[in-house]
């Protein structure tokens, strides 16, 4: 049956099934109609202000953040420049001068004007 269903859109598991009208992933509970999956296209990636990112922008933190397994707290204000974006859980890999390579979430930046 998973043969001819198409792989889920956000872990790419090959385990989906049909629930009624929506396809479901067992593996991290996605749910999608079968139409949408072939009509989402690339992933848009947005700040928190709205505005769409790209590889290479200058962001700007705007809150503290506390970093997991550490004391130290990355500042409202530091700027993050030539950002890299990624499809997984936190949309941005970096370099914050003082603290080395980061994962951040796009909701907890702005960008900055060229």
């Amino acid at each position: 049956m998973s043969d001819t269903l198409p792989p889920c859109p956000s872990c790419a598991s090959a385990l989906t099934y049909e629930d009624g009208a929506m396809l479901v992933c067992p593996e991290c509970g996605h749910e999608w109609s079968p139409g949408s999956a072939a009509a989402a296209g690339p992933r848009v990636y947005k700040d928190a202000n709205g505005n769409v990112l790209e590889d290479g922008d200058t962001v700007t933190v705007i809150k503290d953040l506390k970093l997991k397994g550490s004391s130290g707290v990355v500042k409202q204000g530091v700027k993050v420049k030539n950002i890299r974006l990624v499809d997984e859980d936190h949309d941005i890999d970096c370099k914050i001068d003082g603290f080395g390579a980061m994962k951040l979430k796009s909701e907890y930046v702005k960008k900055q004007p060229r």
